[in-house]
């Protein structure tokens, strides 16, 4: 699997905290493995991100994705919960 990040995940990802940053990657390693494995509680959106998918980082902290195709993912951003919904 490959992941493409949009800006908007990269600026978002430069706010994190070091430890906040630390469990993406280990989380990003667990998803290139296995992109449904139950830590990430992996599910579809609706609403407005109709077509999107989420991952849990940590209790409060999301990333929204979209698969591209079979090995590609691009993951549009990065965030609290409360931030991303809203």
């Amino acid at each position: 699997m490959k992941i493409i990040f949009h800006k908007n995940f990269e600026k978002n990802y430069a706010r994190l905290t070091s430890a906040q940053k630390e469990k993406f990657k280990n989380r990003k390693n667990i998803f290139l493995s296995n992109q449904f494995d139950p830590i990430l509680r992996n599910h579809a959106l609706s609403g407005r991100y109709e077509g999107y998918r989420s991952i849990s980082i940590t209790g409060d902290l999301r990333v929204i994705y979209m698969l591209i195709n079979e090995t590609t993912a691009f993951f549009v951003d990065i965030d609290s919960h409360s931030n991303l919904y809203r």
